[in-house]
């Protein structure tokens, strides 16, 4: 075994050349995270997603029929900026007071970001509905 490579060499490879060729693959990682808003998200996301860079190694790589893999690196570039998806409220398929009783919920992606649920009721109060309903009193 030589220093410059982790492929096996004898002397039945005498005058074989080695080859090496640098691929770059673009790696898509896309997590979610239950947060209040966005500002929350986004430090949940930096300071405990991503990727595990002790398992970016050799164990990702396909090397077969003589391929040996000399190094394996990933890099940070760029991201999004984290994204609504849904708000967790009350389940009420079998009415409200159930759900609450229960403990009954599910994400709701008709929900808006910036609803609120009222901790008397367990309703999901929608803020521009509550400006429509006070406009109209």
């Amino acid at each position: 075994m030589s220093q410059i490579t982790e492929v096996y060499i004898n002397k039945d490879d005498l005058g074989k050349n080695l080859y090496r060729k640098k691929s770059y693959y673009t790696l898509c990682v896309e997590q979610d995270v239950l947060a209040k808003d966005k500002d929350e998200a986004d430090k949940l996301f930096s300071d405990n997603g991503g990727i595990n860079h002790s398992n970016v190694n050799n164990n990702i790589t396909d090397a077969n029929n003589g391929v040996e893999t000399y190094m394996v690196d990933a890099n940070y570039t760029d991201c999004e900026t984290p994204k609504f998806i849904g708000k967790v409220t009350y389940d009420d398929y079998d009415g409200l007071k159930n759900a609450k009783e229960n403990g009954d919920v599910e994400l709701n992606t008709y929900a808006l970001e910036d609803d609120t649920i009222d901790p008397e009721t367990g309703e999901c109060m929608s803020k521009p509905l509550d400006d429509l309903k006070e406009a109209i009193k």
